[in-house]
């Protein structure tokens, strides 16, 4: 009997000319911090911060992204081959980005943001700066729809995709597309509290709420996808998920420690 499912046959490019190309992928990563960035100016509007320092927080958003998501595929999925051969590294254009990684070095670059910019503090920042960062989560998982990349295990559920560009004819969760929704609908739920709440929210409220909704979700769907690294089919839990843990348990202790600062006040 043949599996019902969505047959997708997109190409991940835009359009080429020679050898150049606009791809879905580069281009939503690009309109994620360019969103991203008008609304922190907004933000900064509402409370009085100066909007030109975003350019500079933007900056060091773009770079701790790129070098965090690209040495944690590195070192999380396929350590014995970039090891091997550090200059592989750099070649990001053959693709292997991960977001665990990405989050690691955002928290970094930011810690070292808020010295040069002392009146933002660190959980101050990240309570605005994880709600855009939730809808550039969704634009990432689209463009990994996009270059079919990422899938889910296989399903006879009547919305699987077929994704053709991988040579196959059965149907498998669209992983992707669970995560960008969720993504998105997270987006507008910390985006509605903190315009309701804004400086009355204790700090680190909104980041831990980030935490346990994002990870979680990421921990939960991974049960439906396909190991990324053949070292992960015999693992309990892949490596997306062993990953997950410590940004739940972070964003866990963030909002006990929310709650505490509230009641003794």
């Amino acid at each position: 009997m043949k599996l019902l499912g969505i047959i997708w046959d997109v190409s991940p490019e835009i359009f080429s000319i020679g050898n150049f190309a606009i791809r879905w992928y580069g281009l939503l990563f690009a309109l994620g911090f360019l969103v991203g960035q008008n609304m922190m100016m907004r933000f900064y509007k509402w409370e009085g911060k100066n909007e030109k320092d975003v350019e500079v927080l933007t900056l060091y958003m773009v770079i701790a992204t790129v070098v965090g998501a690209r040495l944690g595929h590195c070192l999380f999925y396929q350590p014995d081959i970039y090891l091997a051969d550090p200059i592989q590294i750099l070649y990001i254009w053959e693709g292997g980005l991960a977001s665990h990684g990405a989050a690691i070095g955002i928290m970094i670059a930011i810690w070292l943001y808020t010295k040069k910019f002392p009146d933002q503090p660190y959980l101050w920042l990240f309570d605005r700066l994880v709600i855009p960062v939730a809808l550039g989560g969704c634009f990432i998982r689209i463009g990994n729809l996009m270059n079919s990349e990422i899938v889910g295990k296989p399903t006879d559920l009547p919305w699987g995709f077929i994704f053709v560009r991988n040579q196959e004819n059965f149907p498998r969760h669209p992983a992707q597309l669970y995560e960008a929704i969720f993504y998105f609908f997270t987006f507008l739920f910390l985006r509605a509290y903190y315009i309701k709440y804004k400086e009355k929210t204790p700090q680190g409220k909104i980041f831990g709420m980030f935490f346990v909704l994002v990870f979680g979700f990421r921990f939960l769907v991974e049960f439906l996808k396909k190991e990324q690294v053949d070292f992960e089919q015999s693992m309990l839990l892949n490596m997306g998920q062993l990953l997950s843990l410590p940004f739940i348990g972070l964003g866990i202790w963030l909002l006990r420690r929310a709650k505490k600062s509230v009641q003794s006040s």
